[in-house]
């Protein structure tokens, strides 16, 4: 006999069940536990509403993961979710049966499912009945308030459907409940989006993405919700417009001055932050905790900008380092090597691509790069670089056990005058690399990327040849 026919027998028994829903309900206060996630699957995607709210204030786990169910919308079956969880919310004391204390909407927790619908084996029920962290706290106050976890993308369009449904649901019910976040992406805000924020509890997010394309004014009004996510992990921001002049100042530091309270902050990306240039000491002064991975890219920045990064307390333990698209040339080549001597001991991942690196800077940092004992990756694609000075960094980084993904661009001894790459002197620069990685006797492998183009800057040739010794 197969291992899964008993849960395909359950399945069945489930469906048998769901044809009588009065007689479904009254079977839920003596339904075996592990009935229970095959059950609420069938009547879930059956949209057997009663029987659906009755389960959720009979639900003898901790968390309902009801996110891991929805690939698409169900709007009926979620209203009838939440029409239980009401029955619950009103009742001083939770039923005898009921351990539920969180509903999670996010797109996660496929295994708690997948177990029981014949996928997997399913785990000891001991195990899926153990509450999770913040659900302990929770087990002696049976009228603490429910939490409900969901994924939020503030778009134009963030209200629509379902969505919509379930904030107004959540605006009538906020004493009773916490919205929690832990990812957020804000593509748009306008004033039905902040209405949005301000009942999330801002304290549970961990993840934020703005994405739009707005001004710095719009950003420094955003500032003051962006302080009170004070666990926040990770921020990226892109795509902000610079005010005009006169205003950028306060802009800025409305902005700045807010991660003075993230003091969880790990990951920052700043994707073409123009107004921090001759500004970004003001935001570094403001950051309260090590960084692990850092990205300022496609903007400009001032020597002193840069200087100011090299100095910067809370770049010590960085494991990711992103400049791409800054324009260096002109920079003094000493700048670039006390920043990489700086994270040298953690360093994990350096691009500097697009920045108009020249020979003498690229050469300057060499003893720096070869002290990265951590080097994963290294990308210096879209700059013009000799063949000489591309040999130069591979026998400087030949050391380094771990870096095993390296990005170049075609040197250029392969193009004409006129910046157009000649297929017959590429082919003569890959023999000689390839001599190069010979002499240096490791097994390695590097690609020439012609993606961007050093001449142009087009990013629109994705190509890259890889060159391998083995």
């Amino acid at each position: 006999m197969s291992v899964w026919n008993p849960l395909r027998l359950r399945d069945l028994a489930g469906m048998s069940l769901l044809k009588d829903e009065a007689l479904a309900i009254t079977a839920l206060e003596y339904l075996p536990t592990e009935l229970f996630p095959p059950l609420f699957m069938e009547a879930f995607y059956g949209s057997h509403r009663e029987t659906l709210k009755a389960m959720v204030q009979a639900w003898p786990f901790g968390r309902l993961p009801l996110g891991g169910l929805m690939q698409f919308p169900h709007a009926r079956a979620l209203q009838a979710v939440l029409d239980g969880l009401d029955v619950l919310l009103a009742q001083r004391v939770h039923p005898r049966r009921c351990k539920l204390r969180v509903l999670d909407l996010r797109n996660t927790s496929h295994d708690f499912w997948s177990m029981w619908s014949g996928a997997r084996a399913p785990m000891c029920s001991r195990m899926l009945k153990a509450p999770v962290a913040e659900d302990r706290s929770r087990a002696e106050h049976p009228l603490a308030p429910m939490e409900i976890f969901i994924d939020l993308c503030l778009s134009e369009k963030t209200l629509d459907g379902f969505l919509s449904y379930f904030m107004s649901w959540v605006e009538e019910r906020l004493l009773s409940i916490h919205l929690c976040c832990k990812k957020l992406r804000v593509l748009s805000m306008d004033k039905k989006n902040i209405q949005v924020l301000r009942m999330v509890r801002l304290d549970c997010i961990q993840e934020v993405e703005v994405s739009c394309t707005w001004p710095l004014s719009t950003l420094a009004t955003f500032a003051p919700l962006l302080g009170q996510m004070s666990n926040m992990q990770r921020l990226l921001v892109s795509r902000v417009h610079v005010s005009a002049p006169e205003e950028q100042e306060q802009h800025c530091l409305q902005f700045t001055s807010q991660f003075l309270r993230l003091q969880h902050l790990r990951d920052l990306h700043l994707e073409a932050p123009s107004f921090l240039e001759g500004r970004l000491d003001q935001m570094l002064r403001c950051l309260m905790s090590p960084l692990e991975n850092l990205a300022i890219t496609n903007c400009l920045l001032t020597e002193s900008d840069v200087t100011h990064l090299s100095q910067c307390p809370s770049i010590s333990q960085l494991k990711g380092l992103d400049l791409s698209g800054i324009t260096l040339t002109h920079f003094s080549p000493y700048i670039l090597q006390v920043l990489l001597e700086k994270v040298a001991s953690t360093l994990q991942e350096l691009y500097l691509e697009k920045c108009g690196i020249v020979d003498p800077q690229l050469e300057a940092i060499l003893p720096a790069l070869s002290h990265c004992s951590a080097l994963t990756s290294f990308s210096v694609r879209g700059n013009l670089l000799s063949l000489a000075i591309v040999q130069k960094v591979l026998g400087c980084t030949t050391g380094l056990p771990g870096l095993c993904q390296e990005l170049y661009p075609p040197p250029r001894e392969s193009y004409s005058s006129l910046g157009t790459l000649l297929p017959g002197r590429l082919a003569q620069v890959r023999a000689e690399l390839l001599e190069s990685l010979r002499a240096l006797g490791r097994p390695r492998t590097i690609w020439i990327s012609y993606s961007p183009c050093p001449h142009c800057g087009n990013d629109a040739f994705k190509h890259a040849e890889r060159i391998v010794y083995s």
